[in-house]
């Protein structure tokens, strides 16, 4: 089961995040082809109560190494979220790739029956199990989605594709 685990959340979290970064490279592109400054999407919102694009990126970064470290048991390293240029934001995607990539399958022993606890609920826990198909995976994809979602909103020429990342085909 680690092994479904560690493809689960490290090997399918590294090729979305990958993805983004190349998402992130194309909205660039976009940016300098209609001669506009690329930080400019970094506070588009899709609606007023909305996280703008850079939250959506901090928050799907922390979520990424969160469930990680947690289902592994370890602790996760801190951002301080003030990126506030392109290129901090892609390095936060860098920095995420690189902690979760040093995680093998042997490290999600006991994966289910940990004890996920948050500072926003206080005296309550969630299992691992629960945790990471109730919390970790949708949430993840929630914000990696509005932040596509937003770029694609306001013009950058991406599809489906893009946000899958590269698949592993094979010959049928």
């Amino acid at each position: 089961m680690e092994n479904l685990v560690h493809e689960i959340i490290v090997t399918s979290y590294i090729r979305n995040l990958k993805a983004m970064k190349t998402i992130l490279a194309k909205a660039k592109a976009h940016a300098d082809t209609n001669k506009f400054e690329v930080n400019r999407f970094m506070d588009m919102k899709l609606a007023p109560d909305m996280f703008n694009f850079t939250k959506q990126i901090q928050i799907a970064t922390d979520n990424a190494k969160g469930a990680v470290a947690r289902l592994a048991a370890v602790e996760a390293p801190v951002f301080a979220d003030t990126e506030s240029t392109w290129e901090e934001i892609t390095s936060r995607l860098d920095q995420t790739i690189a902690f979760i990539s040093k995680f093998k399958a042997e490290d999600f022993k006991n994966w289910s029956e940990q004890k996920i606890t948050f500072p926003w609920y206080p005296g309550k826990a969630i299992n691992g199990k629960d945790y990471l198909t109730g919390f970790a995976i949708p949430n993840f994809y929630f914000h990696l989605t509005t932040a596509y979602d937003l770029l694609r909103q306001n013009g950058v020429q991406i599809g489906k594709q893009d946000f899958l990342g590269e698949i592993n085909w094979i010959n049928a």
